[in-house]
């Protein structure tokens, strides 16, 4: 379908290019610290055939759980289909991980307890792994009555890392610039460097508290992620789902830019590839696309750039901070 306000490609309007990751990883996590100018040369400790005995003798010491099924990198949908009974049966949460660096604990919502899987993951993030490099402990809470009937809802929730430095909100907010995190950013910075969190459950409630955002503040950084590219379509290998989230965006993007007043850029990218034509169901590592419209802003290409720290350096330069993070600004070319 044709996208409203939709211009020929001679005629762009903001600056466009693509860029590489340096990070180790290809996951939300390092993705999102190198775009706000930290590059995660250590690479985080993955669990590719579950996790180490020793580890899961603490889990259920701490916890107080007197079991746990799973523990084996497994898609998040097909593991509660495969235990999800067993589950409910025995109230043993379903441990599992992927090919990023995650401690994923499942649980129904109703048979074992919202608050208690928030519990068990806090205490897993700050106990049982203090001395591991694992980058998100994620609670996965799902309802149903079957193995044909168990979905996954929105209350999901990430227990990070704090970044290894001064990210570009550290350095934002020490410069009085209010930063809010829409989406998961809150989750993904640990909730350092932001003056605000706002958790969202979908792109449009994102878009929304986006839209809101900028409508309430000035001389404000707002960051937002729009979670369902990736848990909806990317790791569900959904081409089509993702493609018609790509149209919902841009039908909601011209409103976004008449928000926006003369004093305002808006900075488009992604923190990490989730290709859902592929066989894989985890993140892909590849470029991603970055575009920038907005004060100042010279339209055209600034080509591939060599990490995506280059999107917080510009960030920076239009509020006039100069500050130690890595990249490059393309803001001014």
């Amino acid at each position: 379908m044709p996208i409203p306000g939709a211009l020929p490609v001679g005629a762009p309007k903001a600056a466009f290019g693509k860029m590489s990751e340096v990070s180790k990883g290809k996951d939300s996590t390092s993705g999102h610290w190198e775009l706000a100018g930290i590059i995660c040369e250590k690479d985080f400790d993955y669990f590719y055939n579950g996790f180490p005995p020793e580890m899961m003798e603490q889990f259920m010491l701490l916890t107080g759980c007197s079991g746990y099924l799973g523990n084996k990198a497994a898609s998040g949908t097909e593991i509660i289909k495969e235990l999800g009974e067993e589950h409910i049966r025995t109230g043993f949460p379903i441990v599992y991980t992927s090919a990023d660096s995650v401690f994923q604990i499942a649980a129904h919502e109703e048979h074992f307890g919202l608050d208690r899987l928030y519990e068990i993951c806090e205490i897993t993030r700050e106990k049982i792994l203090e001395n591991y490099f694992v980058g998100r402990v994620i609670a996965r809470p799902f309802i149903g009555d079957s193995a044909d009937s168990f979905k996954r809802t929105t209350n999901r929730r990430d227990y990070s890392l704090d970044p290894p430095g001064e990210t570009v909100l550290d350095h934002l907010m020490k410069n009085g610039v209010k930063t809010t995190g829409i989406g998961k950013i809150g989750d993904l910075f640990n909730e350092k460097g932001l003056s605000e969190v706002i958790h969202t459950k979908s792109n449009s409630e994102g878009c929304v508290e986006t839209l809101k955002a900028i409508k309430e503040n000035k001389n404000s950084f707002i960051m937002t992620n729009l979670v369902d590219f990736d848990v909806y379509f990317g790791h569900r290998l959904d081409p089509e789902g993702f493609g018609k989230a790509l149209e919902d965006f841009d039908l909601f993007l011209p409103k976004l830019i008449a928000a926006m007043d003369d004093s305002d850029c808006l900075l488009l990218t992604a923190d990490h590839g989730n290709d859902p034509t592929v066989t894989s169901t985890d993140h892909t590592r590849e470029y991603v696309p970055v575009l920038l419209t907005g004060k100042g802003v010279d339209p055209g290409s600034i080509g591939v750039r060599s990490t995506f720290a280059d999107a917080g350096k510009t960030v920076l330069e239009f509020f006039g901070i100069d500050a130690p993070v890595a990249g490059r600004s393309f803001y001014k070319r």
